[in-house]
């Protein structure tokens, strides 16, 4: 599949047109970002890490969650559907882990007594504030019956991958989704599913090994995704 015209770039992907109309090709990069893009690097190989284990989890959530992804083309390029991005962030939890815990005063590390799914506004000016469902209804952002589908396959995607990475010595503190609309009003999981968008922790340590490990300073980065990867498929 041939790249045409960059339709937009993102702080870690750059998607591009292709000759099919509903088709795009997502490009990964190395850049890292984090508070909103305040802090940035470059980490050498994490684009390629984040594809892998992107198509990993979008293999896995195959016949059970509809997603974008078609195909990868390169280490670098994957071919997913056509979607109009909803302008929410879907985030699941099931350990008190970064924001909650400053906002409820809780422990990190703490499980969550039941799953937690918040839903936050995509508008970097604005810092992608925490809104309801109120808010996201006077917003526009979708609708009621969306916000319920959107949770239904949040909470399903998590059901699924929980108890994979469990197996795999890793635990899923918290994630988060993204998802669009086809041209057909169909809503699919978008983006991508990898240590930027996740939390994951290892199970005997409490080590993190995501994207945690930048925002804190902790270094490793690119050690701790391709750690990640290692778990997943054994390479």
């Amino acid at each position: 599949m041939r790249k045409l015209a960059e339709s937009h770039e993102g702080k870690a992907k750059i998607i591009y047109s292709t000759p099919e109309e509903d088709q795009l090709i997502v490009y990964y990069k190395d850049d890292t970002t984090a508070g909103n893009g305040a802090k940035r690097a470059q980490i050498q190989g994490k684009g390629e890490l984040n594809l892998k284990i992107s198509e990993y989890f979008f293999n896995l959530l195959a016949g059970k969650v509809e997603t974008h992804y078609l195909e990868t083309l390169s280490p670098r390029e994957m071919l997913v559907r056509k979607v109009e991005i909803i302008p929410l962030e879907v985030v699941v939890r099931n350990i008190a882990a970064g924001s909650i815990a400053k906002r409820l005063g809780l422990d990190e590390g703490k499980k969550l007594p039941r799953t937690v799914v918040e839903f936050y506004y995509k508008d970097d000016a604005l810092g992608d504030p925490l809104v309801n469902t109120d808010h996201i209804l006077a917003l526009g952002a979708a609708t009621c019956q969306e916000l319920d589908q959107l949770k239904e396959m949040a909470l399903r995607v998590n059901s699924i991958l929980e108890p994979h990475l469990s197996a795999k010595g890793l635990i899923l503190v918290d994630f988060k989704l993204e998802f669009g609309r086809t041209a057909q009003g169909e809503i699919l999981l978008a983006d991508e599913i990898s240590p930027d968008t996740c939390r994951f922790w290892d199970s005997k340590s409490q080590e993190k090994l995501d994207k945690d490990r930048f925002r804190r300073d902790l270094g490793g980065v690119a050690e701790a995704y391709a750690e990640v990867y290692r778990r997943l498929c054994g390479k």
